[in-house]
């Protein structure tokens, strides 16, 4: 009797993963009516204040990089302080971060990606 509960269940969420995974290809090749009709977030945010998106979007992308300037330099003085690498090393590191060219996998995937350092030393 358990046999068959379990069979049935698993059946179930097979069916389930199957429908949602359909549902979520076709929803990714059509797009959402908001996106094609212009109404984003940011579109919506520059609307209200009454000004041109492009600067709202150029002010969002400058408190990124601003966020992400902090979180690293709070993030190199952690592992300075716990002494798993030289001040040195976190001013290399830095140095490195900030004059390699930007991509857009980076920018879609977040600059901190994997946490790792170059030459393989890579941080607990």
């Amino acid at each position: 009797m358990w046999k068959s509960k379990k069979a049935i269940i698993i059946a179930v969420l097979v069916a389930l993963v199957l429908v949602g995974s359909i549902g979520g290809i076709v929803y990714a090749q059509t797009g959402s009516a908001s996106e094609e009709s212009g109404n984003t977030l940011l579109a919506r945010v520059a609307s209200i204040l009454g000004i041109e998106q492009k600067r709202v979007e150029d002010a969002f992308a400058q408190a990124q990089r601003e966020m992400r300037d902090v979180a690293l330099d709070n993030y190199l003085k952690g592992l300075v302080e716990n002494g798993k690498i030289t001040q040195e090393q976190a001013d290399q590191h830095k140095t490195w971060w900030q004059a390699r060219p930007e991509t857009p996998l980076l920018e879609r995937f977040g600059r901190f990606g994997g946490h790792c350092f170059p030459g393989g030393m890579r941080p607990n």
